[in-house]
């Protein structure tokens, strides 16, 4: 998250860094109390039934046959139908050929011979020494591995030290995530608050490990955090308005049924937090930068005048980042945009359905937060920059007069002949 937006940063005028120290230190301390209190207690026990055991195998053989007709498809239409050959490679079976029946239905894998799959074991309840396998999906693992090799590979060789700084924070991100908010959540805390929390612990994490311990980066905690604070209120005014439950997705629907005591209407409020955080922070860091450069490049821009110049910067990276905002919403529900796109009600109500009113939600309040941003952090940036800035000393009441002009050449010729001096040299 963020990017390297400046050279070193000048030196900070003492008292500024005390003040920043002052208010950035609590803030933190007071971020770690509330995770301490909202970390998930484990004494939840697992939802869903055993897990079936799965295991890892190779597609040696393939036989495709006409499937057999049924009362839904008469003709013997669907399917794949047929068996598949597969060299087991885990399990009891390990070492040994096994048939499984060729996975069919709505996104069923497609496999070929030498396609890595992954086996899942049936137990048939009525005798248990009775199993069966069945093709589960591909094996994923390989071809994941080597695009992350490659994804770190190339953040390393752009950004070198900084690159390296960045995998850092996105790990520790990460780590926040499946740690702290996903499983505080899960364990019915309140996902607002959660998300809140979490978002913070990722704020002060991935921006100093990232930008380092500088005034600017302080700048840009402050900047973030208070937004989050923004987008959080205004999260909370606009479901409540609107009156979104959070069940406007199926994936909703379905965690409602294993885990009823979710607030799903929190969740979806910690949804915006999360997803806001990481254009925030790009947001914050850009606005501190740009303030700290302006400064550096023109040290007699005063602050109203630096806080101006800043702002314009910050409303053109607004302007391209609200796209990206909508568009990424937009990408992440596209299965269900093309069905509400092929629905026959009108325009109106497909609007204020529950489902596309939470999309317009999500990103109307994310929006209003990153604009929240600017001003604040730019004006934050502007104070610090300039705090302890000498005021410039009063104009001399005279100019200095000039040094007499050394003697010339011309002078000496002229005494030489016996004329004396040039008039002009006396002056």
């Amino acid at each position: 998250m963020g990017a390297d937006h400046t050279r070193p940063a000048p030196p900070t005028p003492p008292g500024v860094r005390r003040l920043l120290v002052a208010v950035v230190v609590p803030l933190f301390a007071l971020t770690v109390i509330a995770a301490l209190v909202l970390w998930p207690r484990q004494d939840r026990e697992p939802v869903g039934g055993a897990d079936v055991p799965r295991y890892h195998g190779t597609v040696t053989r393939v036989v495709t046959e006409p499937c057999p007709p049924t009362p839904e498809a008469p003709e013997g239409a669907g399917g794949p139908c047929g068996t598949a050959t597969v060299a087991a490679e885990q399990g009891p079976d390990a070492g040994r050929q096994v048939e499984t029946p060729l996975p069919a239905g709505p996104g069923a894998p497609r496999v070929e011979v030498g396609d890595k799959i992954v086996l899942v074991e049936l137990i048939d309840p009525a005798d248990p020494s009775v199993k069966s396998y069945n093709i589960a999906e591909h094996q994923r693992g390989t071809p994941l591995i080597w695009l992350l090799v490659l994804f770190a590979a190339a953040i390393v060789a752009f950004g070198r030290w900084r690159g390296l700084a960045a995998l850092g924070g996105l790990a520790a991100s990460f780590a926040i995530l499946l740690g702290f908010v996903l499983p505080g959540i899960g364990g019915g805390q309140p996902p607002l608050l959660v998300a809140i929390v979490g978002a913070a612990l990722i704020m002060f994490v991935v921006l100093y490990l990232t930008h380092g311990i500088t005034a600017q980066t302080s700048v840009a905690v402050l900047g973030t955090l208070g937004s989050l604070v923004v987008t959080g209120v205004l999260g909370l005014l606009a479901t409540s308005a609107t009156h979104l439950t959070g069940f406007g997705s199926e994936d909703a629907t379905t965690l409602s049924m294993f885990q009823g005591d979710v607030d799903l209407h929190g969740l979806l409020l910690a949804g915006i937090i999360i997803g806001s955080l990481g254009v925030l922070d790009d947001v914050t860091v850009t606005q501190a930068a740009t303030v700290t450069e302006l400064a550096h490049a023109n040290p007699g821009l005063s602050r109203r005048q630096l806080y101006r110049a800043a702002t314009r910067v910050g409303r053109a990276h607004i302007a391209s980042t609200v796209n990206t905002i909508v568009l990424a919403y937009a990408g992440a529900s596209l299965p269900l945009l093309l069905l509400l796109v092929a629905d026959s009600r009108p325009v109106s109500q497909i609007l204020t359905s529950e489902f596309l009113a939470q999309e317009i939600v999500r990103s109307a309040v994310a929006t209003l937060g990153l604009i929240a941003a600017v001003p604040l952090t730019t004006a934050l940036a502007a104070i610090v920059t300039t705090a302890g800035r000498r005021a410039p000393g009063p104009e001399p009441a005279s100019p200095v007069p000039p040094p007499p002009r050394p003697p010339t050449g011309r002078d000496d010729a002229l005494e030489a002949l016996g004329g004396g001096k040039s008039t002009e040299a006396t002056w």
